[in-house]
């Protein structure tokens, strides 16, 4: 992680998404299974609009992405509004069964807010760019990384299909706890992962793992 100058504010917080070998005494909590069950005859949406306050045209566009990429696991679904600033809880799980949603706040990366205001600005699948990428992903194997136990994401779109090789992937830091929000009224920046306080990290895993779908974007 390093720090830079944010004025009489304070600092910018931002980190690394390298991961490293934690000790041996490290305490994980229990992973959830990997493997998803994938039902013969996909159940239906049975909310056509977009439920829990999701915008209805980014809702729209995770649900084409969800049969354009023909995802076998159809019960939950990941969808990122960064149109959102980090303020604010833009990170939806969605029951595509019930309708219902638990949203979260999720950090953006250091490249795409390259002042550190909080808001997403721009989009990037470089390697280098430390910014997030859009479009739709699907949830890779867990992992110990430099933030514990993390879960590896797969690019399905050519906005992101570095998104593997670049080490984007899920995991809690320290700069997206509630403690720095209030303090800052923004979250901190990864470098382009999507990074949770750690208490949401787990809740999320555990509903999206296994092949489950992340579809992030910005509408104007």
């Amino acid at each position: 992680m390093r720090f830079g100058a944010m004025g009489a504010a304070g600092v910018v917080l931002s980190s690394s998404a390298s991961s490293s070998v934690l000790p041996s005494n490290y305490a994980l909590p229990p992973a959830a299974p990997l493997t998803p069950a994938a039902p013969a005859t996909p159940p239906s949406i049975l909310t056509p609009a977009a439920p829990g306050g999701i915008n209805p045209n980014l809702f729209s566009r995770a649900k084409f992405a969800l049969d354009q990429h023909r995802i076998a696991a159809r019960d939950w679904m990941a969808v990122v509004d960064f149109s959102l600033p980090s303020s604010e809880k833009r990170f939806h799980v969605v029951d595509l069964r019930s309708g219902e949603v638990e949203s979260f706040h999720v950090a953006h990366g250091s490249g795409s807010d390259p002042k550190h205001c909080g808001q997403l600005e721009r989009f990037s699948n470089e390697f280098g760019s430390y910014a997030t990428s859009n479009g739709a992903y699907t949830t890779g194997e867990y992992y110990h990384g430099k933030y514990g136990l993390s879960m590896k994401t797969h690019g399905r779109d050519w906005t992101n299909n570095n998104a593997e090789p670049r080490a984007i992937v899920i995991h809690n830091a320290w700069y997206a706890e509630p403690n720095v929000l209030a303090a800052h009224g923004k979250l901190g920046r990864s470098q382009g992962c999507f990074a949770f306080s750690r208490d949401d990290q787990w809740k999320v895993m555990r509903k999206i793992a296994g092949g489950r779908m992340i579809y992030a974007d910005k509408l104007a």
